[in-house]
């Protein structure tokens, strides 16, 4: 049982939300087919990765990993011979987060196939590949393509030859033999242009990839900003230090305090014992900081989840048990402690003395205070990270309160005498942190919810349950609860009354989104990207756009309707597990000033990039995309995420962009890890909307 606590403990360090991040290609593909004679081929595609990345190996059987395949499509020309060969730089690493051997592969792979023709004529064979690369750090969205190989008997006459290039090029795919291609499909959209001129009622529902759509060059140089990823290191270490802080002040390391400062204020002297303080001080934060080194080196045990943990259902219902589990730890029912075999080694080595000793007291006091500081920790780290770098930082804020306070207090012991005395006001915090996690954990329940779109947890409920959640927090402060530790004896003081008139204050603000908002209103916009949307509601009746909005979830609708009215399209791409997509939703675009704009100057179309829903079987398009490579898109999600990366070399959530109804970029928002401040968000659309005004729009 500990070790599995131990292991969900470990996980908490790979947890992050969407970032906006520019789009990246960092593997390029080859083929090519060897004539073995006797009718046998071998038909090889070779990956080259770039230094640092690599693809997952087929005989991974981790379900969370996504496994680079290469597949030909079987027909009647030719039989498979054996399985598929893969050669390449192969390296087997052992993950201690999912218990098992990961392998991958780095620098050059190739995937082998050999088959066997049942004659020597030329034909064709359709593949697909799919793959995703990772490095240290994180991983690029899954992507692949189709690929047509011409298999040409050196026997073939050039006649043949030429019949079995035109026959290869006719549509065709692994999915379905009459899967319309990107070119060959022309859909009327009737719902929204019943009424549009005769010269737009007919817009190619197919084209995704859009020559005239030029990321390159806006419309609108002026009002154009830049979409750079800001530094989140600071917001991270601020983040650590104080839960480094609270920390402290927990049963299981406050009274380590007086304990550890007079080991260096009796029989030290006076210089080496303020030395040996700071020493011990520097090793705290030396060894919080040294616990995201394994995250630089080793490849293949967080990267996956770095890039999926937003959108992965079950993920995310592993860190709502997760912190189930801690809100049960910190009422007191059980402890969440490391193997006693690390707590007893590290006490001997400590007894060695010198700069070694004091080395193992700092691994001692982390050690036995784990069962504290492992919950709230884990917290921070959930919430907070994004990167290697970002964990780095957060334990850097995490480690340098503790060596602050544990260095400074021996630097300093006189100050202890200030500090007030243990007693059961810290299992008083312990118990507030457990109720916290309780909170925290439906926020991942929800978000796996979204995903999933089973919409079952609505914000109503969500609201509700943290509302009992801050009841039973009054109730417990004034002792009309209570828990395994604590003192049956204990006064209600005025400090806990008015931590109770708080969370009472913090219930009565909760109260109204029990109610349903009126349409172009939010509420509790200082919980946006925490509560479901809006729209996930009791009282919704199947609107689903934030606000009372009209919105398009189909591009192509979107834009006849923009013919028809004249406007320009805001396109917002967005996501069911975007936290930064609703915040944006419900604390900038709610504003009077904004929500007026969104509803009179444009047409929005909000294009989920996932979306599960599977496209109609004439929608389920062989896409070309512009390095020539072909995609078969089989859900909405997969449409959009291609017309959003092939056309927009982006590839992150939320995105917004202004276009014309003939297609051509005005102008693209300046953007901070995917977050927009109100006064940026309104200039981006003023700006685009009258140059749009001024310059395109017909009478």
């Amino acid at each position: 049982m500990k070790q599995k606590l131990v292991l969900a403990f470990g996980f908490l360090l790979f947890l992050q939300s969407f970032s906006f991040a520019q789009l990246q290609e960092r593997i390029k593909w080859t083929n090519e087919v060897k004539d073995l004679g006797n009718n046998e081929y071998e038909v090889v595609f070779k990956a080259q990765l770039d230094k640092g990345w690599h693809v997952y190996s087929p005989d991974n059987t981790l379900e969370e990993l996504i496994i680079t395949k290469v597949d030909l499509t079987k027909n009647a020309n030719f039989d498979l011979v054996g399985k598929q060969r893969v050669s390449g730089k192969k390296k087997v690493e052992f993950s201690e987060a999912y218990n098992a051997n990961i392998s991958y592969f780095e620098g050059t792979v190739s995937y082998i196939q050999k088959i066997k023709a049942k004659n020597n004529k030329p034909f064709s064979i359709q593949t697909v590949v799919e793959h995703q690369v990772c490095d240290d750090q994180s991983c690029l969205a899954p992507d692949g393509f189709e690929k047509t190989i011409l298999i040409t008997p050196k026997s073939a006459s050039a006649a043949e030859i030429e019949a079995a290039k035109k026959e290869a090029e006719k549509p065709q795919t692994a999915v379905a033999d009459s899967l319309p291609t990107l070119n060959s499909v022309t859909t009327s959209i009737d719902s929204a242009t019943a009424n549009v001129g005769a010269a737009q009622t007919n817009i190619d529902k197919s084209q995704l990839i859009v020559p005239s759509i030029n990321i390159q060059k806006p419309l609108s140089k002026d009002c154009t900003g830049t979409n750079e990823k800001s530094s989140n290191l600071l917001k991270v270490f601020l983040l650590g230090f104080l839960g480094g802080l609270v920390a402290l002040i927990t049963p299981c390391v406050f009274p380590m305090i007086p304990l550890t400062v007079s080991y260096f204020t009796k029989g030290h002297e006076k210089g080496k014992g303020k030395m040996n303080a700071i020493l011990f001080g520097i090793f705290i934060l030396f060894i919080f900081m040294s616990l995201s080194i394994p995250f630089y080196i080793l490849d293949g045990i967080h990267s996956d989840i770095f890039n999926q943990i937003s959108t992965n259902i079950y993920i995310n219902i592993f860190f709502f048990i997760v912190f189930i589990v801690f809100a049960l730890s910190f009422f007191g029912y059980f402890e969440l402690t490391l193997p006693s075999s690390w707590l007893n080694k590290s006490d001997k080595a400590s007894d060695a003395g010198g700069i070694v000793g004091i080395f193992f007291m700092a691994v001692t006091l982390i050690i036995v205070s784990f069962s504290c500081t492992g919950p709230i920790l884990g917290t921070v780290l959930a919430n907070a990270i994004t990167s290697p770098k970002d964990l780095t930082s957060a334990l850097a804020g995490f480690g340098l309160a503790w060596g602050i306070i544990f260095g400074g207090f021996a630097f300093f012991p006189k100050v202890l005498s200030s500090l007030p005395k243990s007693g059961g006001w810290m299992n008083t915090i312990k118990v507030l942190l457990g109720f916290i996690e309780l909170g925290l954990a439906l926020k991942f329940l929800s978000k796996a919810d979204l995903v999933a779109k089973t919409f079952m947890i609505k914000r109503e409920l969500f609201v509700a349950i943290w509302i009992i959640i801050a009841i039973l927090i009054v109730l417990y402060l004034l002792k009309f609860i209570k828990f395994p530790h604590d003192n049956p004896n204990e006064k209600t003081g005025w400090t806990k009354r008015i931590i109770a008139i708080l969370f009472l204050g913090f219930a009565l603000y909760l109260f109204p989104g029990l109610y349903p908002t009126p349409k172009k209103q939010a509420n509790l916009t200082a919980l946006s990207g925490i509560l479901p949307p809006q729209y996930v509601s009791y009282f919704n009746e199947g609107d689903t756009c934030p606000l009372g909005l009209r919105c398009i979830h189909d591009y192509h609708e979107a834009l006849a309707i923009a013919q028809k009215e004249n406007k320009p399209i805001l396109i917002d791409f967005t996501g069911y597990g975007c936290e930064n997509c609703r915040k944006m939703e419900e604390f900038v675009w709610s504003q009077p000033d904004i929500l007026k704009i969104l509803e009179n100057d444009v047409v929005l179309a909000s294009l989920y990039v996932d979306e599960k829903t599977e496209l109609p079987a004439n929608e389920k398009l062989k896409v070309t995309l512009k390095n020539g490579n072909q995609r078969t898109l089989n859900t909405y999600g997969d449409k959009w995420t291609v017309f959003q990366k092939e056309n927009f070399e982006n590839n992150s959530q939320p995105f917004y962009v202004l276009i014309t109804p003939d297609q051509r970029i005005i102008n693209l928002p300046k953007v901070e890890n995917g977050y927009m401040k109100k006064k940026d968000f309104k200039e981006f659309l003023e700006c685009g909307i009258q140059y749009y005004k001024n310059n395109i729009s017909k009478p």
